[in-house]
């Protein structure tokens, strides 16, 4: 019933998962939603950020922040990570946004991931689009009051998830 919304993996934070086998799995394009992925809603790229992205630049792969936020928020952060492109206004769960990040990273549903915190935004939009997902753990409760409704539609869809066993382990 709720298959649409489920991730392929559920984590903790985007700061724990191994990009070298993903790497090695033939990923080669990452998209990322910034806020409460990356950073707390509305937080400048902070340290831990820029090395993420360092070290992702370093492994080579193309990255993308795709995000419904209005352009000078995310050119800022994008500025500040370096070695990624973005897509602001995103329209997300849109299709429309996924397919023209990988057009501009030149990757396609086989070889790109998405990293974001939301299901009915990142999570379904890669679903439709055939792009593997990564749902992450919001990293700060604080949230504007429109999503903090959504989470409440999430812990019902995330509760089947679990009950499903839908997480794989590798």
């Amino acid at each position: 019933m709720f298959q649409c919304f489920y991730p392929d993996i559920w984590l903790d934070s985007t700061y724990e998962i191994d990009f070298e086998k993903m790497r090695k799995k033939g990923i080669r394009a990452l998209i990322f939603d910034i806020d409460n992925t990356l950073v707390p809603h509305g937080a400048p790229a902070d340290d831990r950020a820029i090395a993420l992205f360092r070290k992702l630049h370093g492994l080579g792969f193309s990255m993308m922040l795709l995000s419904n936020n209005k352009e000078p928020r995310v050119k800022s952060f994008c500025d500040a990570v370096e070695g990624a492109a973005y897509i602001h206004k995103a329209g997300k769960p849109g299709r429309k946004s996924y397919e023209r990040a990988m057009e501009l990273m030149g990757s396609d549903q086989k070889s790109t991931v998405f990293i974001g915190d939301q299901l009915f935004t990142d999570v379904w939009g890669a679903k439709r689009c055939g792009i593997y997902s990564i749902l992450v753990k919001p990293i700060d409760k604080k949230e504007e009051i429109q999503i903090v409704l959504k989470r409440y539609l999430e812990k019902i869809v995330l509760f089947f998830y679990r009950r499903r066993n839908y997480n794989a382990t590798d």
